[in-house]
């Protein structure tokens, strides 16, 4: 079994390969049992979530173990962890091992991409990232993969971590500005891209404009969310998968508890819209909101590419 150098990781996932990898394999055919979460408490009485994702094909099985500790940002630590083992489905024979820290923000950051190539307007241009954890490193370079981008707004709670933030992205060429009124940057932005770790909404639905994207990572427990009640009653919504975000995220779990929508008011997930089956956005006026949770597929075709890249 090879391990992958956990520094080759992030030069062999190439953002505009690995949104393309993940609309192929959300095509093709695939065995996805749902996640298994597990939630306990550290000695501290902090709760700590442990999540098993696996998923195989003709080919290949793909296992994924993470944890997540919120709390690890005051001791300047990631708060996700996690490791990914990659085999042959036909014999079980172990291929290769990886660190999945970094492959699970990029491919988290490329299917937020992905769902917004046919849910964002084709003209946006003001986008704003909230929230500065791994994902949020990899939105900004995953979004622009897919739209033309004439504004990039940065907002964080932790304003040094922010200002570090915008100035590795300027670095890079990239025209983006840290902000400090995030209702004031919210009303003007075409796309919001949200992924936090909050406990209640950070962003509300008076804030979003006609014909703006929402992209909804952060919330992976039935009581926390991103966005409130207004925003979800005045989208249209998408899902990477019913499975997964309409019970495993207070995003959509609280307003349906609540009545404010129902399972019905869901529009597609990420699958239909790859194959057709659902156009996506229909008009410049209407707001669309995606929640992802996560897949298990999305963590195989990003594995795959490693693997593949590496043994060419």
């Amino acid at each position: 079994m090879q391990i992958i150098p956990e520094d080759k990781i992030s030069t062999l996932l190439d953002y505009k390969k690995l949104i393309e990898e993940l609309r192929e394999i959300f095509k093709s055919d695939y065995t996805m049992p749902v996640r298994h979460h597990h939630f306990y408490k550290t000695e501290d009485g902090e709760e700590n979530t442990l999540i098993l994702m696996p998923v195989w094909n003709n080919e290949y099985m793909g296992m994924k173990q993470v944890t997540v500790a919120p709390t690890n940002a005051k001791n300047n630590m990631p708060s996700i962890f996690a490791q990914y083992i990659l085999s042959n489905s036909k014999t079980g024979q172990p291929l290769a091992m990886m660190n999945a820290t970094e492959l699970t923000a990029r491919r988290t950051a490329c299917a937020s991409a992905l769902a917004s190539s046919y849910l964002s307007r084709k003209d946006a241009e003001n986008l704003l990232i909230v929230g500065g954890g791994s994902v949020a490193n990899h939105l900004v370079q995953a979004h622009m993969s897919v739209r033309n981008f004439k504004k990039i707004s940065v907002w964080m709670r932790n304003q040094e971590k922010m200002e570090a933030f915008v100035n590795n992205l300027k670095d890079q060429g990239i025209p983006a500005e840290s902000v400090s009124n995030l209702e004031e940057s919210a009303r003007n932005a075409d796309i919001i891209s949200c992924a936090t770790l909050s406990k209640d909404p950070i962003i509300k639905g008076e804030w979003v404009k006609l014909g703006a994207h929402l992209d909804m990572i952060g919330s992976h427990k039935p009581t926390t969310r991103e966005t409130d009640n207004d925003a979800i009653r005045k989208s249209s919504i998408f899902l990477d998968s019913r499975e997964g975000a309409l019970h495993e995220s207070g995003e959509l779990a609280i307003p349906i508890a609540e009545g404010i929508i129902t399972e019905n008011d869901i529009k597609a997930d990420i699958v239909e819209l790859v194959k057709g089956i659902h156009p996506g956005r229909s008009s410049n006026d209407e707001i669309t909101l995606f929640k992802s949770a996560g897949l298990a597929v999305e963590d195989l075709a990003a594995a795959l590419l490693i693997y593949k890249s590496y043994n060419a």
